[in-house]
């Protein structure tokens, strides 16, 4: 196996804007103009700018493409940056379907084939990556590289019981219970205000970024998606069609030769120390980067490493 395994410190992710001045963060602002994409009856909004190969971003829960804003301009020099917003969620439409998986690959998969793209790279972070993989899965003809940070593979994914999941484990229990998950997630907003905004960095959000994430979901009909996203999660074998589809394009990517890059930090969540130990001794043509602390929301704890290491391994491809 080709493994390589880069060290970004501190130091170095600091250095950045000094070393690369058109890579400068833009902070809490979104500086993108998104296009609409119309597909099977619902548009989806995307970022698309520059030229060259693509490289899409893909986001999870309970975010949109502003996740990606201070990593975008360190990549849209170089190459076509595609980042969408996900059916329901940022600015797309939100309709009235389910949100389930099926539903997701059905719009996402529906999107990539509709811009027809070839060598693709995908960045991939939470359910944007189980999509994404899903995706490469079936069009490997179209699949340059793929990097991706918490992403929902083995030996994480799925999990066998709540327990497995650490102290998410009684979360994801309660998500999942009817009426609780409704107080919690649709009433309360429990998932921006606290996973998002608290449990899921290292360092608590700003009050104005909070406040843009919030801006997509003022209310609780509007966020059925990132409920339905919290009961899609295979555990304990269910749901099922969560859980063929991890087993599927997992089974792809850990026989796949296709250059990888694997972002982690320390403590992580889906991808805690022993979980990147694992995928560094099991995937194939894998560089690793670990860019120190981090939690589950890596593009906010430290945007400037994850830039730093995302131009530098497009570099060899």
């Amino acid at each position: 196996m080709n493994r390589r395994e880069l060290m970004i410190s501190a130091a170095a992710a600091g250095a950045i804007t000094a070393t690369y001045p058109a890579w400068a963060a833009s902070g809490s602002k979104f500086v993108y103009k998104k296009s609409r994409l119309a597909v099977l009856g619902y548009e989806l909004a995307y970022v698309d700018v520059g030229n060259g190969d693509p490289v899409v971003f893909l986001h999870g829960n309970p975010t949109s493409s502003y996740l990606w804003r201070n990593i975008l301009p360190s990549i849209e020099k170089t190459h076509r940056v595609i980042a969408p917003d996900l059916i329901g969620m940022g600015d797309s439409d939100k309709p009235d379907i389910g949100y389930t998986y099926l539903d997701h690959v059905d719009h996402l998969h529906g999107f990539l084939d509709a811009l027809d793209l070839q060598n693709v790279t995908l960045v991939v972070h939470d359910w944007g990556s189980a999509l994404g993989l899903d995706w490469a899965a079936v069009n490997e003809d179209r699949v340059k590289a793929v990097a991706f940070m918490e992403a929902i593979l083995p030996p994480g994914a799925p999990a066998p019981i709540y327990e497995a999941m650490g102290p998410f484990g009684q979360l994801f229990k309660s998500w999942r219970t009817q009426g609780v998950g409704e107080q919690m997630i649709l009433e309360e907003n429990f998932f921006i205000n606290e996973v998002l905004a608290k449990m899921g960095v290292a360092t608590p959000l700003d009050e104005d970024v909070l406040a843009h994430y919030n801006s997509y979901y003022p209310t609780p009909a509007s966020r059925r998606p990132l409920l339905q996203w919290s009961r899609e999660v295979p555990i304990g074998g269910e749901p099922a069609h969560s859980v063929d589809a991890v087993n599927r394009y997992s089974k792809w990517f850990f026989d796949s030769d296709i250059p990888k890059l694997m972002i982690h930090a320390e403590p992580g969540a889906l991808i805690p120390p022993q979980a990147a130990e694992y995928l560094k001794q099991k995937l194939k043509n894998l560089t690793t980067v670990n860019i120190g602390a981090g939690v589950h929301y890596l593009q906010e704890d430290n945007p400037d490493a994850i830039s730093f290491a995302l131009a530098n391994w497009l570099e060899t491809m």
